[in-house]
C-alpha cells in the first residue's frame, strides 16, 4: 500500500528535499573550506604540517558524509538523520566561536543553516 497521495507524505517528502538541498549546500561548503586550506599551505610554510593535513583530511570526509546525509533525506530514508543533526549541532558550536570572535557576518548565517536544518531534520519523523 503506497501513501504517496497522503498530504502528509508529500510534506515530509517536501522537507526532506529542503533538508537535502542545505545538507548538500553544507557539504559544498565544507569541502570548499578544504579546497582553501589545501592551497593557503601551498602558498605558506604551515608550522604544524600533519595538523593542517588532518584538518583537510576531515574537511573532506566531513564534506563526503554530509552529502550521505544528504542521499539518505533525498530518498526518504533514516540513515541520514543522526548525522545531519549532529552536523549541525557542531556546527551551532562553530557560530558561538564566531560571534564571541564579533563575526557576525560568519556566525549569523551558520548559526541559520544549521538551526533550520537540524530542525527540519528532527521533524521528519521514521514510521
Amino acid at each position: 500500500m503506497s501513501d504517496k497521495g497522503n498530504p502528509h507524505h508529500r510534506v515530509l517528502t517536501r522537507r526532506g528535499a529542503i533538508v537535502a538541498a542545505l545538507l548538500r549546500f553544507e557539504a559544498i561548503a565544507v569541502a570548499s573550506l578544504a579546497v582553501y586550506l589545501t592551497f593557503k599551505s601551498m602558498t605558506s610554510h604551515p608550522q604544524a604540517p600533519i595538523a593542517l593535513l588532518m584538518e583537510i583530511l576531515f574537511a573532506l570526509l566531513g564534506g563526503l558524509g554530509l552529502l550521505g546525509a544528504a542521499h539518505g533525506f533525498a530518498r526518504a530514508r533514516n540513515y541520514g538523520r543522526a548525522p545531519a543533526v549532529m552536523a549541525n549541532l557542531i556546527a551551532l558550536g562553530v557560530s558561538t566561536f564566531q560571534f564571541q570572535a564579533h563575526l557576525w557576518y560568519l556566525a549569523l548565517p551558520i548559526a541559520v543553516i544549521a538551526l533550520v536544518t537540524a530542525g527540519l531534520a528532527l521533524s521528519i519523523t521514521p514510521k
